[in-house]
């Protein structure tokens, strides 16, 4: 019973960001007349929306979230923390022992790396140091550590230096994390040069699965990483807005998931 009701809130509140994606804003009322719910239940809602960087809480209504600034990584580590380790259990069930990959940057992708742990003799390629520890705690699996900048804040490394390196290879899964999906399918992140990474990792696997909890559907964001039909699997916790779902089926893009 819990299960079907958490499902329904997150259905509820992923329609909550698709509505005001298109409208720009929405009273509370509004909403509630919509989607006939409590206004109660829409503050809770767009309040937890709110937390999660999907939406701006304003007196009387909501807006459309920030597209230029992702939320501090500290505060995203612990954001829907238990669908990212479901959906990177999930992933980890795919991946062969033996396989060759490159993981990106995320907190969704770090815990994708805590799930691969028991796998035997991987190769890992990375742009992300928390990944390379994580990844090296396993004495069978090969890491290789792009080189560049690193990020102070949440230990990415970008720019050209790396993206040359990631071009050096090529592997058999890219292990990728997004910061929203727009309606339309467009993928997007913050950081120009954290998209450029990610376009090279896209380039250069043979497979790209795509890890993204339901709070990305809808999330705005600046810098466009490409679009949804070049991935070959998207890993998420809720089922996507429709928009998206037809997008999927139409591009023979495989949707997994967890529950």
């Amino acid at each position: 019973m819990r299960v079907s009701e958490n499902q329904g809130n997150e259905q509820r509140q992923v329609r909550i960001v698709e509505m005001v994606s298109k409208q720009g804003f929405l009273t509370i009322e509004a909403l509630a007349r919509d989607l006939g719910v409590t206004v109660q239940t829409i503050r809770r809602d767009v309040n937890m929306l709110a937390s999660e960087g999907r939406l701006s809480r304003y007196r009387g209504g909501a807006g459309i979230a920030s597209s230029i600034e992702n939320m501090e990584y500290e505060r995203r580590q612990v954001v829907n923390l238990a669908a990212k380790q479901r959906i990177a259990a999930n992933v980890a069930n795919d991946v062969p022992n033996q396989a060759s990959l490159f993981i990106n940057i995320g907190t969704t992708t770090e815990q994708a790396a805590r799930a691969l742990l028991s796998h035997r003799e991987l190769k890992i390629i990375t742009n992300n140091i928390n990944v390379a520890k994580i990844m090296s705690e396993n004495p069978n699996f090969s890491v290789v550590m792009a080189g560049g900048k690193v990020r102070n804040r949440d230990g990415a490394v970008t720019g050209q230096l790396t993206v040359q390196m990631l071009n050096q290879y090529r592997c058999d899964i890219g292990i990728i994390g997004i910061s929203g999906i727009d309606l339309d399918g467009d993928l997007f992140d913050f950081d120009l040069d954290e998209v450029l990474c990610a376009q090279a990792i896209i380039r250069n696997a043979r497979r790209v699965f795509l890890l993204a909890d339901h709070s990305k559907f809808g999330r705005p964001a600046m810098v466009k990483v490409g679009h949804i039909s070049e991935i070959t699997t998207l890993y998420t916790d809720a089922p996507p807005p429709d928009s998206i779902a037809a997008i999927l089926e139409n591009s023979g893009v495989t949707l997994e998931i967890s529950n």
